[in-house]
């Protein structure tokens, strides 16, 4: 199992360089991420937008041998992202990465039935984040904090069977989801409760398979089995949760970025459910934020 970022990053580079897809790519941040992935071997890449922007970009940052960088001169924006996205549908580029372009437009174009990257699968995002402080598996994933607004009881399914698909892909071969709401007992008035109780009842019947679930299980005692035993609650989780699902996209994007703020854990994420790996990191994650998410998402394209 794959049981903290300098491992991932190691699995990453040991599988070749992947082509990554830069939408709109004169975009200072994007470009900075893609050529700290670059220069340790794990990514090229293929540049789609306005040239001349781009080649400032990269003359400022000082790109090693950027003669060897692909440019692909789109204009203007909703061009650049259509051909991006149709160079990893063709199988030009392995990963897609957001540019100078909002995230809606970009997965729009990701989701286009002709020349997109669908598969019939629900998008989410999951967000990877180190705990330095726990005993074997420091990789903790919560999801959805980026994509899905208002997950219904199916999307909720796909949501988990999404982030499954990678804890399998970091050789967790039987992940532990925790469906949090804020209390461990059933409330009706509470819809965060019982469709955690009908998705626990799901997995105990073999209808979601490949990991252990349980809920609905306060965020205590999804990551702390101190907790959990002070509570006397039984859980198969034991208080070892790899992948956290909060209710919705508000609370599950909160407790990503509490992660990073104020714990100052190192972090990653990508959108699972697509032909291929999507990235859209926030211009306010940190060089290391964005190489990490570089080294999940080549992870990602080599299944």
């Amino acid at each position: 199992m794959i049981t903290n970022f300098d491992a991932l990053v190691n699995h990453a580079l040991g599988m070749g360089r992947k082509i990554v897809a830069i939408a709109n790519a004169q975009d200072r941040a994007a470009l900075q991420a893609l050529l700290q992935a670059r220069k340790i071997g794990l990514v090229e890449g293929i540049l789609f937008g306005d040239e001349s922007q781009i080649r400032a970009f990269l003359e400022e940052l000082e790109a090693a041998d950027p003669q060897k960088i692909q440019i692909r001169h789109c204009t203007p924006e909703g061009e650049a992202v259509r051909e991006a996205v149709k160079a990893v549908s063709r199988g030009e580029a392995d990963i897609l990465l957001k540019g100078k372009v909002k995230t809606g437009v970009l997965l729009r174009a990701a989701l286009n039935p002709e020349d997109g990257l669908r598969t019939g699968r629900l998008l989410s995002d999951v967000f990877l984040f180190e705990d330095p402080n726990r005993s074997g598996n420091r990789l903790i994933m919560i999801t959805d904090g980026g994509v899905t607004i208002a997950p219904d009881l199916e999307q909720k399914i796909q949501i988990i069977r999404n982030a499954v698909e990678l804890a399998h892909l970091l050789k967790n071969s039987m992940p532990r989801v925790a469906l949090l709401s804020a209390v461990e007992t059933v409330v009706l008035d509470m819809p965060s409760t019982t469709e955690a109780a009908v998705i626990t009842k799901m997995n105990q019947r073999g209808q979601i398979k490949g990991c252990i679930i349980d809920g609905p299980l306060a965020l205590d005692n999804a990551v702390s089995p101190e907790a959990l035993k002070l509570k006397g609650i039984p859980s198969p989780v034991e208080g070892l949760a790899d992948i956290l699902v909060p209710p919705e996209i508000v609370s599950a994007n909160l407790l990503a970025k509490s992660s990073t703020y104020w714990a100052k854990f190192r972090l990653g994420h990508v959108i699972m459910g697509a032909k291929a790996p999507i990235l859209i990191p926030s211009r306010a994650d940190t060089p290391d934020a964005k190489l990490l998410s570089m080294a999940i998402g080549a992870i990602v394209a080599n299944r």
